[in-house]
């Protein structure tokens, strides 16, 4: 029998401006890169997740490493990701945002009684802080 997924490893974002979007999230979540050249930069969220950032077009292409094949990949348009945060952190990341610029789109709470953040990365991907009670599962 197949054991259970863990957990999402990885989320890969595709940038227009990989410098750009690379800078924006050191500064947002406070982390420095573990990788980075021209095609990626790979950046540590903590809990063992990592935040892939690759420059549009530069993963359309199989990727040869020593240890084998990275197959091609790539994506495109405005979608949506979500940051895991604790509920006690809401106010601080909403100082936070501020205090970098960025514009919060939308406050949710939901019925189980979470709470969102809703903003856009320099790419125009919808971001959200959601805290505990979002989900049955979180």
């Amino acid at each position: 029998m197949v054991t259970g997924i863990r957990r999402i490893l990885e989320t890969a974002l595709y940038c227009e401006n990989l410098e750009r979007t690379a800078h924006f999230y050191v500064q947002l979540l406070e982390t420095q890169s573990m990788l980075a050249s021209e095609r990626l930069v790979a950046l540590d969220e903590g809990g063992g997740t990592v935040l892939l950032l690759f420059q549009k077009g530069q993963s359309t292409v199989p990727l040869h490493t020593e240890g084998g094949l990275v197959p091609a990949h790539d994506g495109s348009g405005p979608t949506h990701f979500a940051f895991a945060i604790d509920a006690a952190a809401v106010s601080a990341w909403e100082s936070r945002l501020e205090a970098l610029g960025v514009v919060i789109e939308s406050r949710v709470t939901w019925e189980r009684g979470g709470r969102s953040l809703y903003f856009r990365d320099p790419d125009g991907r919808s971001v959200e802080l959601a805290t505990p009670g979002t989900w049955p599962t979180y």
